[in-house]
């Protein structure tokens, strides 16, 4: 990675319908120029969140953690998910939450719920994620996968920071983003790496090299690669010790017997999984639940509580804010192929049936197709998920051989913390004389 301080190359401008020039001659800024030692260390993280809740329940995970591990830091969380605003924050870690932005599965943004042009919102968008930095101030800006946020809403706040100087900004992948031809064509679209060039300092991946290499797989240039470090994949988010025990979970009652958790995401494409789960026939002894996700359609979550309500051995739950007390609980599960669904069924060595979304992105099927050639996860291409494939997955033996499990790097929140910490060390470095 280049020295603090040396210049950026520039790169041409990007096509104009995206709004996104980058300045020609602007020296990369001094990161570290702006020095605050009487206040703990504040980071603001960003995500746009315009399809599920991935993006959020992320960063999140990344929040809770860097709030604590030593660093007492304030963390303020900017995001797009709308159920984020609902959920009480731990001590340190509060939220501002953006009008909310849908993205269809032919990739074209539209406003989930104010009935407002799209470049409205995305400028109003903008404005308040501007405000909310500069009024914040915070010593490290982390960018949830989308380098210049949705619809380049983050524009402005990039230039914000690069021209004040005094934020270390990073960009967070997860493992995958896309396939490789779709990240070659939207990047160059947006131009991604234009934009990382000027106005990050790092890029940090949460996922593991051995598994999937951006850099070989993207073609990543040389002038990216020198700011990419994998962290490792997030591991689980909540203690163990506060998973609760026995058959309640945060006053909800689960069925008696062995638990099979069904996790459907977001829920907005959740449908095909969650009807196959409730109308598979399950082994005696067995229960099972259904995490539909809060932004399954209505009308379908509906006929899911009927049916459940005749079977005492199914129960179909719209939400839970900390989905991983369930998971805890679950003998197996089967669920969408999100990262951090896969990230935390794998830490916590759950036997488990993925799903893969395979629109309006390869990234889940990519990921579940890597994890089920190492043995680690059994895998059902959305095409032949059945009512009766998940019957005879749930009645035999499973196959996944969780003894593979130390060959992937889940470390990855003890490495963010190495890392944050080691920014904020340099902030004691730069203020020496």
């Amino acid at each position: 990675m280049k020295k603090r301080g040396q210049s950026r190359r520039t790169s041409s401008p990007a096509s104009p319908e995206h709004g996104y020039q980058v300045p020609a001659g602007v020296a990369r800024r001094p990161a570290l120029r702006r020095v605050h030692h009487s206040r703990p260390p504040r980071i603001a993280l960003f995500s746009h969140d315009t399809m599920g809740l991935g993006h959020a329940r992320r960063n999140l995970t990344i929040a809770r953690t860097l709030a604590g591990a030593g660093l007492r830091a304030n963390v303020l969380l900017i995001t797009g998910a709308n159920a984020m605003g609902g959920l009480t924050m731990p001590r340190g870690i509060d939220c501002v939450t953006l009008p909310a932005i849908h993205k269809g599965i032919n990739k074209q943004f539209r406003p989930r719920s104010l009935d407002l042009p799209l470049g409205e919102l995305t400028s109003i968008r903008s404005k308040i994620t501007r405000g909310a930095l500069e009024a914040f101030d915070p010593d490290v800006f982390i960018v949830d996968n989308v380098p210049r946020g949705a619809n380049g809403e983050l524009d402005e706040s990039l230039r914000f920071l690069h021209n004040r100087g005094g934020t270390t900004c990073i960009l967070g992948l997860r493992d995958i983003i896309d396939s490789p031809e779709n990240v070659a064509a939207e990047w160059a679209e947006r131009s991604n790496e234009a934009c990382i060039e000027q106005y990050y300092d790092a890029v940090w991946v949460y996922g593991d090299r051995t598994i999937f290499d951006p850099v070989k797989e993207y073609g990543f240039s040389d002038r990216i690669a020198d700011r990419l470090q994998f962290t490792g994949y997030l591991e689980r988010g909540l203690d163990a010790t506060s998973a609760g025990c026995g058959s309640g979970v945060d006053g909800i009652e689960l069925p008696l017997g062995e638990l099979l958790l069904c996790m459907a995401g977001g829920g907005q494409d959740g449908a095909q999984l969650a009807r196959a789960v409730c109308e598979a026939t399950l082994p005696d002894g067995m229960s099972a639940v259904i995490l539909t996700g809060p932004f399954m359609p209505p009308n379908i979550r509906g006929k899911l509580t009927a049916y459940a309500a005749s079977r005492p051995n199914l129960q179909v739950l719209e939400y839970h804010p900390e989905p991983l007390r369930l998971l805890m609980h679950a003998e197996r599960v089967i669920s969408m192929g999100g990262y951090n669904s896969v990230s935390e069924i794998l830490s916590l060595q759950k036997k488990a049936l993925i799903v893969p979304r395979v629109v309006p992105r390869h990234e889940q099927l990519i990921r579940v197709e890597r994890l089920a050639a190492l043995g680690l996860v059994d895998m059902a291409h959305p095409d032949a998920l059945t009512p009766a494939a998940i019957s005879r997955w749930v009645g035999t033996p499973s196959q996944v051989g969780l003894q593979n499990i130390d060959r992937v790097n889940f470390s990855g929140l003890s490495h963010l913390q190495r890392l944050v910490r080691d920014v904020f060390e340099a902030h004691d470095l730069a203020a020496k004389p």
